[in-house]
């Protein structure tokens, strides 16, 4: 974890498709994973849920009011499928659109492209060109997290026209900070202390990428 969030054809049918990004929402692919602008409220819970487990919110933070506390609600949300392909009709507060604001950080949810379970998300501030992301517990440990990253490489350079994109991590967070370095990402200068979005104020090391190869969809 860092900080700041098609193989079958069924997957075009309920899914975004990349290659077709509209303004404010984006779509993008890797060898496992989608990542897509949420689109409703489903999409956001559960990607949420996918960063709420003791051992994410160690790295990440996040604050209480965007924590899903209860594992059990956590588990029943990570196991909707964001197609609708299992047969199930989501509950009508979980289904209304979801709209970003236009000073929002960029947030994709992503699924699997195996089986069309949500995964984790990426997200992405503009105005510090700082990127972050998580997996749920069953992503882990399986390469995933390079995946992400290099996903989160292009909407920055490709899709939000950032020229430099930096991450960072606490020292102890080996397996993000791996997944950063093959994702392309190089160490970088930044502040010893950072203050997660929860008020702990941890220990930081950073990590940046840069192109010249810049440009924005939409």
């Amino acid at each position: 974890m860092v900080w700041s969030l098609i193989r079958r054809s069924r997957t075009a049918r309920g899914l975004p498709v990349p290659g077709r990004c509209t303004p404010g929402r984006h779509v993008l692919t890797t060898g496992r994973l989608l990542l897509f602008t949420p689109r409703n409220k489903l999409d956001v819970v559960a990607a949420l849920a996918a960063s709420a487990d003791a051992e994410a919110q160690r790295w990440l933070g996040t604050r209480a009011d965007e924590v899903v506390p209860d594992p059990d609600i956590r588990r029943a949300l990570l196991a909707w499928r964001p197609a609708r392909d299992d047969g199930r009709r989501i509950p009508r507060a979980l289904a209304e659109p979801y709209t970003p604001a236009p000073d929002d950080p960029l947030l994709l949810v992503c699924v699997r492209r195996s089986d069309l379970s949500y995964a984790g998300a990426l997200e992405l501030q503009h105005q510090p060109g700082e990127m972050g992301g998580w997996l749920a517990p069953g992503c882990r440990g399986q390469g995933l997290g390079t995946e992400l990253f290099r996903a989160g490489l292009e909407l920055a350079h490709t899709h939000a026209g950032l020229a430099t994109i930096r991450a960072g991590a606490e020292p102890g967070n080996t397996a993000s900070r791996r997944a950063l370095i093959r994702a392309g990402f190089v160490p970088d200068r930044g502040p010893a202390r950072h203050t997660l979005p929860d008020g702990r104020v941890v220990d930081a090391v950073w990590h940046r990428h840069e192109s010249t190869a810049v440009h924005r969809c939409g």
